[in-house]
């Protein structure tokens, strides 16, 4: 059987949101099958609980924030889509996130640091089958005309795979790949996919403070790229780290399908907002999806039963 995966043990991190600039306590724990990801507000009088789904998702802007319901108007969690994305690469169908404030902690910019703690804490195989959802036709969602066209799809695969264009007219981002192709059976997500930081313009910083957005940003946690480079002295991860941290963003909004996808997903300049309705307009058409299991691993997908390897 492929199993459900949780963690063994709690595990924990401190640090900032990089929009409310608030210090954050984040502690990791195990989840009973079938929970999913729970995220739980600790810091309020009465903790709590908001579930990682696409229809709880409230807000797109600048990251994906999810409140109890959906509804924008209740205790919230920002910025889960960095956590959210290791979860997927690790394979993790169940978690419970105890959290000290509105917003996730940026940590390093990238994914890299939450697969560091999911993996220091173990990973544990459950008792109980893990859920495919299996996309059985195409859905598409597109937005604008012309130079603003913007379009996220899935199709039928009997695999995870994602394939990503930017398309920014700038000398920094010109230069280096912005297309990228990852097979998440592939098991390199940790090697190839979880390093790639988050990124913005320096001419945007005094607009987005303005607004109490980026309180939390520096060179330590985004890449920086004022008109003609970037400005972070250590360069790059990837000579394509920008179209793979768009990847990474994409793989943690589709966690929030409620299972793992057995798809094939491109998009075209895409973003939380086009990830969020593309996952709605799946979800609202139960014809477009089959939940599956798989009672041995040789039936599954090529590298998504195995576990990754630790570091």
């Amino acid at each position: 059987m492929v199993a459900q995966r949780t963690i063994k043990g709690l595990t924990r991190a401190v640090g900032v949101g990089v929009h409310g600039g608030q210090r954050v306590e984040l502690t990791l724990r195990p989840a009973p099958p079938d929970s999913g990801v729970v995220f739980r507000r600790v810091d309020l009088h009465t903790a709590v609980e908001i579930k990682a789904h696409a229809l709880n998702v409230c807000d797109t802007r600048m990251a994906t924030t999810l409140s109890a319901d959906g509804a924008p108007g209740g205790p919230k969690v920002n910025t889960v889509e960095h956590l959210l994305s290791a979860c997927s690469g690790l394979g993790l169908d169940n978690l419970i996130v105890d959290i000290t404030a509105e917003e996730v902690p940026i940590l390093d910019g990238s994914a890299a640091a939450f697969v560091f703690l999911l993996q220091n804490a173990g990973i544990e195989l459950q008792k109980a089958p893990k859920r495919f959802m299996r996309i059985q036709r195409t859905i598409e969602v597109r937005e604008g005309i012309g130079r603003d066209l913007k379009w996220a799809r899935l199709e039928p695969f009997e695999g995870y795979k994602l394939g990503f264009e930017i398309d920014f007219d700038h000398p920094a981002l010109s230069s280096t790949g912005q297309r990228v192709e990852f097979d998440m059976g592939s098991g390199q997500y940790k090697r190839e996919i979880a390093r790639a930081r988050t990124f913005g313009f320096s001419k945007d910083v005094d607009m987005m403070r303005s607004r109490g957005l980026g309180l939390g940003g520096s060179m330590d946690n985004v890449i920086v790229i004022d008109e003609h480079r970037v400005l972070n002295s250590e360069g790059l991860r990837y000579d394509d780290e920008f179209v793979k941290h768009k990847i990474l963003d994409a793989i943690g909004d589709l966690f929030l399908a409620g299972h793992p996808l057995l798809a094939a997903y491109s998009a075209f300049r895409s973003g939380h907002g086009l990830n969020n309705k593309l996952l709605r307009a799946l979800l609202a058409d139960s014809s477009a999806y089959s939940i599956v299991t798989f009672d041995s691993a040789n039936k599954a997908p090529a590298g998504l039963a195995e576990l990754a390897p630790a570091w």
